[in-house]
């Protein structure tokens, strides 16, 4: 199966960019509403409609959400894609429908989502009040798993650009993670299966973007609505939509995540998840903060009368502004950064740094400057 051009078939080009809000999803929520697949489930605290979209009717029960954090939008957008695939009448979406029952919330947090920010209106970071229950998209979430009865939950997140695979060199651009149910991060049968299903679509993935997939942090916390997914017997995968390069749009990440649950679902209906793959699990690398999106090498600086050769670091700061979404660079760390990457990288060979501010790359200082009066930086980018 070719699932670039599946992808290129179903993406829905209505919504792109980082920026998506309940505005944005809602069009595509409404033409569902003619046939019952899409209901309102609640509100957030701001009182904004929560959906839930339902379609299929097979056995195997999903239950996928997104942008449980505000500003993690990637999956949002992949999920609409497979929505599109869901619908489209071919051999495959039959087969799916009449293998699955979906159940999906494409946006938990349309407070979050319209501030940009990852808290819901209340600053509670959702994915830690899957105990308390405090607030009402968590109850939302938590009432709908304990209705829907799931066989496997799909906890859909961005990640950021930090974070690399183990320490290649290559970025992160998919993550996975089948969370513990206990502190001794003990596999039991329920885990197992999301641990071979990750393994299935790793192999996958492998094909497309080899080097770059992590594996993230197992440690338990209850709190976290994956942990406790699986603390309560449903296999529970967890997806970090992260960083392909010169894609800070992630729209070259959302096919990839796409690509993720068409392959877990034809996995899963082929029945391929019987065997203990564990091992190749294991063998995915752990995903590791070793990147930063700039990093200027052999740069000469003033300090303290003296002149030094360095390197400093910048950083994206995603600052929305006129709702509309900036990435504004700013200077982060200066030192050796042994063992750290950046997305761009660039050698000044020994040039001397200059700014219009303190003739130095002071942490937290806009990454505008330029080396020898020659190059010059307007953002962290090369002006042209």
């Amino acid at each position: 199966m070719d699932l670039e051009q599946l992808f290129n078939q179903n993406k829905e080009n209505t919504i792109e960019g980082r920026y998506i809000t309940l505005e944005s999803i809602e069009p595509l929520l409404k033409k569902h509403f003619i046939k019952n697949d899409v209901k309102i489930i609640g509100e957030s605290v701001l009182g904004k409609p929560i959906y839930s979209y339902q379609k299929g009717h097979g056995k195997l029960k999903i239950y996928l959400w997104s942008q449980m954090h505000g500003n993690e939008s990637t999956t949002t957008k992949a999920l609409f894609d497979f929505i599109n695939l869901l619908n489209n009448g071919s051999d495959l979406a039959k087969q799916l429908l009449e293998t699955f029952t979906f159940y999906s919330i494409p946006m938990l947090n349309p407070d979050g989502a319209e501030l940009y920010t990852r808290a819901n209106a209340n600053s509670i970071d959702l994915n830690r009040d899957s105990q308390n229950l405090t607030q009402p998209e968590s109850k939302i979430l938590r009432a709908t798993f304990d209705e829907f009865k799931p066989d496997y939950c799909f906890n859909l997140h961005d990640q950021r650009t930090i974070f690399g695979v183990a320490n290649t060199g290559k970025p992160a651009t998919l993550s996975f993670l089948a969370p513990s149910y206990n502190e001794e991060r003990e596999v039991n049968e329920s885990r197992l299966k999301a641990i071979n299903l990750i393994a299935g679509i790793n192999d996958v993935l492998q094909k497309y973007i080899p080097g770059q997939i992590g594996r993230f942090d197992d440690s338990f916390n209850i709190n976290c609505i994956g942990d406790t997914f699986q603390y309560l017997g449903v296999p529970t995968l967890l997806f970090e939509a992260g960083h392909f390069s010169n894609d800070y749009e992630r729209e070259k990440t959302r096919k990839f995540v796409f690509m993720s649950l068409v392959s877990s679902f034809i996995i899963l209906s082929e029945n391929d998840v019987v065997d203990n793959r564990n091992d190749k699990y294991l063998n995915i690398p752990q995903n590791n903060v070793v990147f930063f999106d700039f990093m200027y090498k052999n740069v000469k600086i003033n300090y303290d009368g003296n002149e030094i050769i360095t390197n400093f670091v910048a950083q994206y700061k995603e600052e929305l502004i006129d709702n509309k979404l900036n990435f504004n660079a700013y200077i982060v760390e200066v030192g050796d950064l042994k063992g750290y990457f950046g997305h761009f990288e660039y050698d000044a060979k020994g040039a001397l740094y200059q700014d219009n501010f303190v003739n130095f790359p002071k942490e937290g200082q806009i990454a505008d400057f330029n080396l020898d009066k020659k190059v010059f930086f307007l953002n962290g980018k090369i002006k042209k």
